[in-house]
């Protein structure tokens, strides 16, 4: 890499870690904040942390994902009442609807090789975008092609060894926009965090009163609703605790 030596400096490596405790503190401090105060969020700020959330790990690159922020009054008024009146969409300075797509993955295949930054587009990149992501996503009338799928999976898992299980049904396809969805959300609520603001992941909310209200169909799922601002002093509820990690973490 021909990087300055500032760059250099601020690029982490395994013996050079510049970021890690901030990125400690970010995440260590990061809390579900039930409460905030008056201040506002300004508009560059949450355009960052929109920014650096879309920036997330996913899939093929296809950012099935979308972030609705709810600042009209009658709009908010209304998306407040559909999050059970919550104190957490009630006093957060921006409410923020996370959306998974499971219709876009075609319009963002082609969209990818419009814009892709390397000219001309590789051959690779190509054959990969207008082949194989089709081959995974595709499903047919009434499920032709994904039982078509199925059985020839089966005969390469058998004859050739593993193969990753493409998408057969609309659940998978669910599950895959929604996994991508939340990495997003994920990096929005770090780096409000780190902006010094906090926020709320909401699940209880009415999703089919939110999205008639966003105007939504049916191929876009709200994931969750995240109430965001600054941490009121009494806006965190309980002390924080996680069980022990030798509960979750297995070497084999």
């Amino acid at each position: 890499m021909n990087l300055s030596t500032d760059s250099q400096n601020s690029v982490a490596t395994p013996s050079h870690t510049p970021q890690l405790q901030a990125f400690r503190d970010v995440v260590e401090s990061r809390r579900s904040v039930r409460r905030f105060t008056d201040t506002p969020i300004p508009d560059d700020v949450l355009a960052d942390c929109l920014r650096l959330a879309v920036l997330a790990p996913n899939s093929s690159n296809l950012q099935p994902w979308e972030f609705y922020v709810i600042d009209d009054a009658d709009n908010r008024k209304r998306a407040v009442k559909n999050c059970m009146n919550q104190n957490a969409a009630k006093t957060s300075a921006r409410l923020i609807t996370v959306v998974a797509r499971t219709d876009i993955w075609k319009s963002h295949a082609q969209q990818i090789l419009r814009e892709y930054p390397d000219k001309p587009v590789p051959r690779k990149v190509k054959d990969y975008y207008t082949k194989v992501v089709a081959l995974d996503f595709l499903r047919g009338p009434v499920n032709l092609v994904s039982a078509a799928k199925w059985g020839a999976t089966q005969v390469v898992r058998r004859f050739k060894g593993p193969i990753k299980s493409p998408y057969y049904t609309f659940e998978d396809t669910k599950n895959w926009a929604t996994n991508n969805t939340a990495l997003a959300a994920e990096n929005l609520m770090l780096a409000l965090r780190a902006h010094g603001f906090d926020s709320c992941a909401m699940g209880g909310f009415d999703e089919p009163a939110m999205k008639q209200l966003l105007g939504l169909n049916d191929d876009q799922h709200i994931v969750m609703m995240i109430g965001a601002g600054e941490r009121a002093d009494n806006g965190v509820y309980n002390t924080q605790f996680r069980f022990d990690q030798n509960q979750f973490v297995h070497y084999v």
